[in-house]
């Protein structure tokens, strides 16, 4: 993992990075490689990779708000926070799917809360799962799994690149799969949250209408409640 500070105001980088070094300490778990720019030129003229980005708006020469976009195109996944003064720049940085808002001056603990959904988003978009198969085992990022079904004795694991017929049970993925991202809406279905398209009572409509789930009566209220606790965290 890499994290970058983007921050004209020397003060806030060293904030940022005093928060971040304590979050991961408190954690405990080993800090990632954090990596500072003053300015919105040096950080697109990086060649790293980017992790997770805290990112001014008003900055001499490009803004935070080219810098967002243009970063969003090059890192899909890149989990961007922006850290500014001037609410006003909300509604455009939305537009690239910014994921938190942090306004100056940092309240620390508000930064511990978001860095822990980050973190689990990052886990998220990043972890493996081995599915293993008759002919071997194959890994695929938790991400691409859109969905787990049980079809007779079968268990299909439909994925954005083919579909797997698993030696494993359903119990089996209830316990692998991220928590905060997959859901069991009937007792043949997991869904992965990222690719649900939209759904009612009985039915959850995955990937533009590819597939589709059954959805119990019974867990209707508590799936809405963790889909939308999901969005939230992707926000």
């Amino acid at each position: 993992m890499r994290i970058a500070i983007c921050d004209d105001d020397a003060l806030i980088r060293e904030q940022l990075q005093k928060y971040i070094r304590t979050y991961f300490e408190k954690s405990c778990v080993k800090c990632p490689e954090i990596t500072c720019f003053s300015d919105g030129e040096a950080l697109l003229s990086d060649k790293g990779e980017k992790d997770i980005l805290f990112l001014d708006i008003e900055m001499p020469g490009i803004n935070g708000i080219y810098v967002g976009n243009e970063l969003k195109r090059k890192y899909k996944n890149i989990i961007i926070f922006v850290v500014t003064s001037y609410p006003e720049y909300l509604d455009d940085a939305m537009r690239f799917q910014v994921f938190r808002y942090l306004s100056k001056p940092l309240d620390v603990q508000r930064f511990f809360r978001n860095m822990k959904d980050a973190m689990n988003l990052y886990n998220a978009i990043t972890v493996k799962v081995p599915i293993e198969t008759r002919q071997g085992v194959h890994t695929l990022l938790a991400s691409s799994i859109i969905m787990v079904e049980a079809f007779g004795r079968k268990v299909i694991v439909h994925s954005t690149i083919r579909d797997f017929e698993s030696v494993h049970n359903m119990q089996y993925f209830l316990e692998l799969l991220p928590k905060n991202c997959f859901f069991q809406t009937h007792r043949s279905f997991i869904v992965n949250f990222e690719h649900v398209t939209d759904f009612d009572h009985t039915l959850v409509h995955m990937a533009g209408g590819l597939f589709s789930a059954y959805l119990t009566k019974r867990k209707y209220s508590a799936f809405k409640e963790a889909y939308l606790l999901y969005l939230e965290s992707t926000r």
